[in-house]
């Protein structure tokens, strides 16, 4: 069988003007990635990654520290397919509906970084509403069928082009790593979101496949970080 490694990206930049940089808590985490896999010696014959710069750096500095450990590591291939969905359209979209119920959410909301545990609690209920279809019709925002639709269409490539026991790296974000439990586990997307919110900066589920079939092996290990006994580390956004 081969070994699909889903790699959440590193702690990007909350609260900042550009969301998609990784902090410097972020390269850290991805370092760390890079040299414990190289202490158990894993041999990676593929790494995929979104198109996202979170994404790409994670990818980018963890097999750097991997290859600095003596292991030989492939060039990163890039499928958007496993770009993150777009948050910043989910809460506009669903931001009007929840104001009569949520007075202050545009106030969370705009300074999410300072009521961070509130911001968590209205976005999950957003997203709630946005994959149960309760929410107005919106051209621009990608819906959760669309998106599980996406997600879906990059994983039966990266497999029907896998070869027999590959070890394969995918560096992506949570909430594709939550789709992709959903396609692969036949869990219900709310089931699925909320092992989403559990799932660390830089974590590592493990998906074994043979030809289409994928079952899971397990998720988000955190041994990287916790063996570094640096909780600082331990991020969830």
């Amino acid at each position: 069988m081969g070994n699909l490694y889903l790699i959440r990206h590193g702690q990007a930049s909350f609260g900042a003007a550009d969301y998609d940089v990784l902090s410097a808590v972020g390269e850290r985490q991805s370092l760390a990635l890079g040299e414990h896999l190289g202490q158990l010696g894993l041999r990676l014959d593929r790494c995929v990654a979104g198109s996202l710069r979170r994404q790409q750096d994670t990818a980018r500095l963890a097999l750097q520290a991997l290859h600095a450990s003596g292991s030989q590591v492939p060039a990163i291939e890039t499928d958007p397919a496993f770009n993150e969905f777009d948050a910043d359209g989910v809460i506009r979209a669903l931001l009007p509906g929840l104001l009569a119920d949520e007075p202050e959410a545009l106030h969370v909301l705009r300074n999410g970084a300072q009521n961070r545990s509130e911001f968590q609690r209205l976005f999950a209920l957003m997203v709630q509403r946005w994959h149960a279809g309760e929410h107005a019709h919106d051209d621009h925002l990608e819906t959760w069928q669309a998106f599980t639709g996406r997600v879906g269409g990059g994983l039966q490539r990266l497999l029907d082009s896998a070869a027999s026991g590959e070890n394969i790296a995918l560096f992506t974000s949570g909430g594709t790593i939550a789709a992709l439990l959903h396609l692969t586990c036949a869990i219900t997307p709310a089931q699925a979101f909320a092992l989403n919110w559990q799932i660390i900066n830089t974590s590592l589920s493990h998906l074994k496949f043979r030809g289409r079939d994928v079952v899971l092996a397990s998720f988000n290990s955190q041994a990287h970080v916790q063996l570094l006994r640096a909780p600082e580390l331990i991020t969830y956004r």
